[in-house]
């Protein structure tokens, strides 16, 4: 079922599923519902956004203090795992399984399940529970899942060590069913630091209306990001994140062009006069028409972008597939959102007097200039009856 990258500290390129969306973390509602054992680090570790720690002095009362998910060194019968209720339900093409700092401590194999339930589980983990292993009732309720014969995502597969050249562990997987929940095997002990599970979104479009405006691009509503131009202080992936952004981080920002002019100059509506620009490409999770946008740059006061604009089209997945191959060369956008200043730590809104399509799109482009950072990035529209998008991708078409 899944097939393992060798690590990147190895020479391999990254693999391309690192720019989909990660299903699993905090940040987006994941979290860890039973563990067998949480003896030196409790396992809702494995989902927290920020990369793991290490602090060589730190120690608790039951050993040293890792950032991650560590049990105790096994001597019974079995195998350790947990289970993990992804924050948005969909479809995974990829994992991360990061053993960073556990140098000595690391699982030799692990093997990961899962399972789409047609209702969330009812218990959860709650405080801290290092020192902690499943009670008898956590056992029971954990037991009622069936969790052991779950379809198999990635089967027993080596574990490298936590050091900085081979740490991240990916494996490719091929099933491509809506998962809800994963079980996460150690096999037998020891620690994880973290699990990134990358994917895209599934969501029941049958249960929305066409009359129903809805955040289009939204990672929960299916939406990703295909493709950039750069991404060096942070990906495109996080402006369609779950609310406001907690900080600069938590969106996209892009270092500074080198191409700027010695001397910068404006137009009569004040918009910089540069010859570069930054872009990221996204799908929606849904074609759809779009009736208004937010650009928001809060926590961007020194480091906004001048201005920006959104252009659009409507792809078939070979279409789709075709530009991904070539880096997004040659598409023939149509110009949704002409360019608009932009202001610092502001909520930039726009209504459907200013756009100057209503078409059915499944891409956009947001393109910024020169450069700088958007921490959010919204479209409402009413999504459109898949039966109606063929007619209207020929319409579209003869005007491209």
């Amino acid at each position: 079922m899944a097939e393992r990258n060798a690590v990147v500290g190895n020479g391999q390129a990254e693999p391309g599923f690192l720019h989909f969306n990660d299903l699993a973390c905090e940040a987006v509602g994941g979290k860890v519902i039973f563990a067998t054992d949480e003896w030196f680090a409790p396992a809702k570790n494995l989902l927290k956004k920020e990369p793991p720690q290490f602090k060589p002095s730190a120690f608790t009362d039951f050993g040293k203090w890792m950032d991650g998910w560590e049990t105790r060194r096994k001597r019974t019968p079995g195998h350790d795992w947990c289970i993990i209720q992804l924050g948005v339900p969909g479809s995974i093409y990829g994992f991360d399984v990061d053993t960073s700092f556990f140098t000595g401590n690391h699982p030799p194999h692990i093997s990961i399940q899962g399972a789409c339930l047609d209702q969330m589980a009812a218990f959860t983990l709650d405080g801290d529970r290092t020192g902690m292993a499943a009670s008898s009732s956590q056992m029971a309720a954990a037991a009622k899942l069936s969790s052991e014969v779950w379809p198999e995502l990635v089967g027993v597969s080596p574990l490298q060590p936590g050091y900085s050249d081979c740490c991240h562990n990916y494996f490719r997987t091929n099933f491509r069913g809506r998962v809800t929940h994963l079980r996460l095997n150690m096999l037998p002990d020891g620690g994880i630091a973290r699990l990134r599970v990358y994917g895209v979104g599934l969501r029941d479009w049958s249960t929305v209306s066409t009359n129903q405006l809805v955040d289009l691009v939204a990672l929960t509503n299916g939406g990703m990001c295909l493709g950039y131009s750069n991404a060096h202080f942070g990906h495109p992936r996080n402006m369609i994140g779950l609310e406001r952004a907690a900080n600069m981080a938590d969106g996209w920002e892009t270092a500074r062009r080198l191409d700027r002019p010695k001397e910068l100059k404006v137009d009569k509506c004040g918009i910089l006069q540069v010859p570069g620009y930054e872009w990221a490409v996204f799908r929606l999770g849904h074609p759809g028409v779009i009736s208004s946008i937010e650009v928001d740059t809060t926590h961007f006061k020194g480091n906004f972008p001048d201005s920006c604009r959104i252009e659009a089209c409507l792809l078939t997945q070979e279409e789709e597939g075709h530009f991904i191959r070539t880096s997004w060369n040659s598409v023939k956008w149509e110009k949704l959102l002409p360019s608009q200043k932009l202001h610092p730590h502001c909520r930039h809104q726009y209504s459907a007097a200013d756009l100057t399509l209503s078409m059915v799109f499944s891409h956009i482009r947001l393109i910024i200039s020169p450069d700088g950072g958007v921490s959010r990035l919204r479209l409402w529209g009413r999504p459109t009856p898949l039966n109606v998008v063929p007619t209207n991708l020929k319409m579209q078409r003869s005007k491209l």
